[in-house]
């Protein structure tokens, strides 16, 4: 393979001579443009071995596999992303360009999806895009909102703090996440385990039991007789029509809420409900807060901003109120009161983001907020599980206990047949 003797300026203005490999002229210009370097001249350097001349065809034939395996590798997700930005971060920080961190990862990394997303970044850098403009092209993997953080963080030479930022909001927003599912673990639990119970007493147990005392004669009391009456309805094929019902009502309800008018209905009514509607308030709050600040400190403008956090938020009656809100701080509005008019953010918000206005400290104020949102939204879920996993024990004992009830109070039925009998 042919070899360049070049001179170049790095980014901080000092000069560079050195040497490189590469197939053709254009392919080591962009090789070195890709490392942040500004070419002062560059020629082939004589006498080249004629093996390294044919080195373009083996380097071709080393290359295929490459080229093959996005074909055979899974897609990249965004799962994907939270990854890609630590490790290029980690290489970007110890003194790497971005295209060449690409260029490196796309070679070292062996998991197949990360390894198909970094070779199709570098197929577009190594033809002189920039990073932000590369992963725009992976829309599956990297919001809008990243890409344009990207984007602002090459604009002004401060790339690795923008990759900083981002890591430690993505880092945060997958913390909550597996908080949510870990919370919500046990009340599935208890839920699963008390259906099972139930299942069981209706199923297998009381049948059993009315054939006994059946047997046995006489008059069941009151609670025997329900029990047994609700364990043949559920077996009868009235109760299996009623339990496909219900199932298609869910499935149909589901359905309905993936619509445009649904989601907004079910929006506005979890809004109502005791415990979920203050927790979506927090959720927004969290997610306004983290984003909102994240974007503006990397020199986002105000405008693009408050379009992006707005899609962030998961609610759409808060969604359609941000949106009003939005228009109105474009009109020249502040943001606090604009918010105010919305109702859906609580006072102790809003007093902080209008003494950060007035300050001109609104990303501190935002990045408050969002830490002390981040632990009541902790303490909200602990409430909720605690709350879930009592009334469906209290749902199970209360059961099991009026089967107890039910059980003895037709065993002493039986008894005292037995015993005026005699």
């Amino acid at each position: 393979m042919p070899r360049f003797a070049y001179t170049a300026r790095d980014r901080a203005g000092k000069a560079v001579a050195a040497d490189l490999e590469a197939p053709a002229r254009k392919d080591a210009l962009r090789l070195l443009g890709a490392r942040g370097l500004q070419i002062i001249s560059i020629q082939e350097m004589a006498g080249a071995p004629a093996a390294k001349k044919s080195a373009p065809k083996s380097g071709a034939q080393a290359a295929a596999p490459k080229r093959a395996e996005p074909a055979t590798a899974a897609t990249p997700t965004r799962k994907e992303c939270l990854a890609f930005l630590e490790a290029l971060h980690d290489l970007a920080t110890s003194g790497l360009s971005a295209g060449e961190a690409v260029r490196l990862l796309s070679v070292r990394i062996k998991e197949p999806r990360l390894r198909t997303l970094c070779g199709g970044l570098w197929a577009q850098i190594s033809e002189g895009a920039p990073l932000s403009r590369a992963m725009a092209g992976f829309p599956q993997v990297f919001d809008p909102s990243i890409t344009n953080l990207i984007q602002a963080g090459e604009a002004t030479g401060s790339l690795n703090d923008t990759l900083a930022r981002l890591i430690s909001h993505l880092t945060e927003q997958r913390e909550l996440r597996r908080q949510l599912m870990t919370s919500l673990a046990y009340p599935i639990f208890m839920v699963v385990v008390a259906g099972g119970v139930v299942i069981f007493f209706l199923t297998f147990l009381l049948p059993r039991l009315k054939t006994l005392l059946t047997s046995l004669g006489g008059k069941m009391p009151v609670s025997t007789t329900i029990l047994i009456q609700v364990s043949e309805f559920a077996l009868s094929p009235w109760g299996l029509a009623a339990l496909g019902l219900a199932i298609v009502g869910l499935v149909s309800f589901l359905g309905w809420r993936q619509t445009a008018p649904g989601k907004a209905a079910t929006d506005q009514w979890l809004l109502g409900l005791p415990l979920v509607g203050p927790f979506i308030v927090s959720q927004t709050v969290l997610a306004f807060s983290q984003t909102l600040s994240v974007l503006l400190a990397n020199g986002i403008t105000a405008a693009d901003a408050l379009r992006m956090t707005e899609k962030q938020i998961g609610n759409t009656a808060h969604r359609a109120a941000f949106n009003t809100a939005t228009a109105r701080v474009l009109e020249g509005e502040a943001l606090s009161a604009a918010l105010t008019r919305t109702g859906c953010f609580p006072d102790l918000v809003l007093d902080r983001l209008a003494v950060g206005e007035n300050t001109g400290n609104i990303v501190p104020s935002l990045r408050q907020i969002a830490v002390a949102y981040q632990k009541q939204i902790s303490a909200q879920l602990n409430t909720f599980t605690k709350v879930i996993a009592s009334a469906v024990l209290m749902a199970v004992f209360l059961f099991v206990g009026f089967i107890a009830f039910a059980i003895v109070s037709a065993v002493f039925s039986v008894s005292a047949s037995f015993k005026m009998g005699s």
